[in-house]
């Protein structure tokens, strides 16, 4: 099976510029393609694992993808998918976060000499002068066609500032500068960059047409975001984003968050985000009861590998048999609290169940409790009275639960 044919069949692919151009092209292997990676935290999450996985895809089909780091772009901010305005960062705040990327980006992908590449757009569009994109790119930009697309049409109500307008002028931009200077035909992206894709197609047609020239092609490839079978974005927890950084989201939240996937969702993140062969997926179909929950570890396992490691992704599959068998383990996720959380060297049950983020409120944890879905050292908890000191705390602390997926280690700190 061919990359292309491979693409396909996991259902990842949404749109097209030139279907027989873009399949010669990837198949034929040697290929620079892009995708870019505004810089608007401090860590890729969960929605960004789509992009990777398709560029390891094409990496090992032995195509070179290059990894734009949105240095400038960010100071822009993309209105697509926003019903408001993103908030402005610092050109400090911008780079660190590029910093972050680059190290989270080789955990997946090959950057050795030659297999891959990295650059940043702050090193052509920070020195841009205004005039100058305004003659280079602005005059082959209509106006009426930029409102036509849906990154604008959603926002033009609420109110689209003009520096978001830009947004789009300068992800065109990238294209016709990484055509121009390291011969890129192919950039890829989410499907809601389709519209800012297809602007760089243009820019670059038009640009190489200007001293009488035919004008040259550029393609461009959109890929299905990550959607529940509701529509919904995949990646989200009561808590926040799912990072891919470790310190944000430890490896076991990671494995966990898959290992719960709904069921309806397994097959479609077994097929978009893992390697596995898809004939051997495609068996898990008729999987029902037990063997689903097996199909939800074996894409905790997976993708915790991808992001993690071997090593953290044995770690956290052994911590979740653990807890769900014996009650416990040392791996868990810990909350370790201070003496300035207890009161009078005690801290009730209610207070736990906040301060450890299992509930985000008091009276909600009211309501766990009442409905006999708390567990605390082993105990299920029949009411509210229940206080723990500072002694039952410390060591090795107790285990919280709240259900059947929620839980944690507290432990009292020095």
């Amino acid at each position: 099976m061919s990359v292309f044919q491979e693409l396909k069949a996991r259902g990842l692919i949404a749109q097209m510029t030139d279907e027989r151009e873009i399949q010669e092209l990837i198949d034929k292997g040697g290929a620079k393609f892009y995708i870019g990676f505004d810089a608007t935290a401090d860590s890729l999450h969960v929605g960004h694992m789509v992009q990777l996985i398709i560029m390891r895809h094409l990496q090992l089909a032995g195509n070179v993808p290059v990894f734009l780091l949105g240095g400038g772009t960010t100071l822009i901010g993309d209105p697509s998918g926003r019903s408001d305005m993103r908030q402005m960062m610092t050109m400090e705040q911008i780079a660190h976060n590029c910093e972050c990327f680059k190290q989270q980006a080789g955990r997946i992908l090959d950057f050795s000499e030659g297999k891959s590449m990295m650059v940043n757009n702050a090193d052509w569009l920070i020195d841009l002068g205004y005039v100058e994109l305004l003659r280079e790119v602005g005059a082959h930009f209509s106006v009426n066609r930029m409102l036509t697309a849906e990154a604008y049409k959603a926002r033009w109500e609420k109110g689209l500032s003009f520096l978001e307008f830009n947004y789009m002028i300068m992800q065109a931009y990238d294209f016709y500068v990484l055509f121009k200077e390291h011969g890129i035909r192919l950039q890829c992206g989410g499907d809601d960059q389709w519209s800012n894709i297809l602007a760089g197609t243009e820019l670059i047609r038009r640009k190489t047409a200007e001293n009488g020239g035919a004008g040259e092609d550029a393609y461009g490839m959109t890929f299905k975001l990550l959607l529940t079978t509701t529509g919904q974005k995949m990646g989200k927890t009561q808590a926040g984003a799912v990072w891919l950084d470790p310190e944000k989201t430890s490896p076991f939240d990671f494995y966990q968050y898959w290992r719960n996937v709904d069921d309806a969702d397994v097959l479609n993140c077994l097929r978009m985000l893992t390697f596995l062969p898809v004939a051997e997926i495609e068996t898990m179909a008729a999987w029902e009861g037990s063997q689903l929950n097996r199909a939800k570890e074996i894409l905790a396992y997976e993708l915790t590998t991808i992001v993690h490691g071997e090593a953290e992704a044995q770690k956290a599959e052994e911590t979740a048999k653990a807890l769900f068998t014996a009650g416990g383990a040392a791996d868990m996720p810990t909350v370790t609290l201070t003496a300035d959380d207890l009161t009078d060297g005690v801290i009730d049950i209610l207070a736990l169940l906040v301060k450890t983020g299992l509930c985000p409120s008091k009276s909600e944890a009211r309501r766990a409790v009442e409905q006999g879905g708390v567990e605390a050292a082993g105990e299920k908890m029949d009411g509210f009275g229940v206080s723990f000191t500072a002694a039952a705390l410390t060591g090795e602390g107790i285990v919280l639960r709240r259900g059947k997926k929620k839980f944690c280690r507290v432990v009292l700190g020095e």
